[in-house]
């Protein structure tokens, strides 16, 4: 980890020494520690570059600032980085994590399975706010895969890189009938989200397991946001593509996390009481509100009584009305009579992976 301590150099006995979460934290409140947050600009309100300013933004950035200002021994730098150096399409911890560049990637998700395990974790920042979600295209404005489906004989895309992770279908069930899912299905794994989309417009798989509000996110609505994906491959939400699956949260640990690190890592017991310290603080209620997440911060006293509305995303799929146009599909609207052909991954650089390694891996995470 790359420690800026500022009472001079850590000799290397005292480092192993110190290793302990709680023995770095007091020195860390005695001499004051920096520590460099990575963060991607792909993925607003979560983490994005303001187009006025050029400036990284954020919730994540916006709570490492505040964090910053209210405690005095701590300084966090928002550093931009790719998601993948944080962590790998072929699930593995990132390159810059594994050897110390960055001391903590930004708004991660905690997940079950291999992030459990190749990773350590701060508090999180947000509830357990991200559900996961199944999208597919729509033919006149009926799904080609419906949401009472249990997958048998489809092919699957997953998002490489992003949670839900790969073995994350393993840990959900489906909305509808309150079943787990077949596993006799194809995964594909596209390396980002332009790249998924691209496989699924393409016929390269029957849906897509990501985000439930992935594509809602990816809409360009706001002038203010770098888009550094491509808007044209999204556009058509609700009728040319819908989500069948929606508020489907098993896959996860714990809600959005400020600090994602590699194993055995001295920052979350460097942060975790200075975060939790700021989350009572008016300003964190003024930074949710900013970014729109009154309903999946965690509420303190600033924040005013009663529950905020759930989007259609945080519903499970059988809490849903109406038909396909607004992006989610409910449980009554039926498959449009088709079937979709698998091409080449050679295409897309999508990569095939064995559901019977998934599985072990799987299990090897649980024990």
């Amino acid at each position: 980890m790359n420690l800026d301590l500022r009472s001079g150099r850590l000799s290397a006995a005292l480092y192993v020494l110190m290793r302990s979460a709680s023995l770095l934290s007091l020195l860390g409140s005695v001499h004051g520690v920096t520590l460099r947050f990575g963060m991607d600009i792909d993925w607003p309100p979560y983490a994005y570059k303001n187009t006025t300013t050029g400036e990284l933004a954020g919730i994540g950035k916006d709570i490492a600032d505040g964090m910053t200002a209210l405690c005095d021994n701590l300084t966090i730098e928002a550093v931009e980085t790719g998601w993948l150096n944080c962590w790998t399409s072929d699930g593995k911890l990132g390159p810059l994590l594994e050897n110390g560049t960055l001391d903590a990637c930004m708004t991660y998700s905690h997940g079950r399975g291999l992030r459990d395990t190749l990773a350590d974790w701060s508090l999180a920042i947000l509830d357990d706010n991200k559900p996961a979600g199944l999208m597919t295209l729509l033919l006149n404005g009926k799904p080609v895969v419906s949401g009472m489906d249990d997958l048998a004989g489809k092919t699957i895309i997953d998002v490489g890189g992003w949670a839900p992770t790969a073995d994350g279908l393993g840990y959900v069930t489906n909305k509808c009938t309150n079943q787990p899912y077949s596993s006799n299905y194809t995964l594909v794994v596209g390396p980002e989200n332009d790249d998924a989309m691209r496989m699924l417009r393409n016929g390269e798989g029957d849906a897509v397991f990501l985000y439930a509000d992935q594509a809602h996110l990816y809409q360009c609505a706001s002038a203010d946001v770098a888009a550094e994906w491509d808007c044209s491959l999204w556009s058509g939400f609700g009728t040319e593509f819908a989500y069948v699956q929606t508020g489907q949260k098993g896959w996860a640990v714990n809600g959005t996390t400020l600090a994602m690190t590699k194993p055995g890592s001295a920052v979350p017991g460097l942060i975790n009481s200075c975060l939790a310290s700021f989350m009572e603080t008016k300003e964190y209620y003024d930074i949710c509100v900013k970014h729109g997440f009154e309903s999946s911060c965690y509420p303190n006293s600033f924040f005013p009584s009663g529950s905020a509305n759930s989007a259609s995303y945080d519903k499970p799929t059988n809490e849903l009305t109406g038909d396909c146009s607004g992006g989610y599909c409910p449980c009554s609207v039926e498959a449009a009579p088709t079937t979709t052909t698998s091409s080449g991954p050679e295409s897309s650089g999508a990569v095939e992976v064995s559901l019977g390694s998934l599985a072990g891996l799987i299990s090897m995470s649980l024990l």
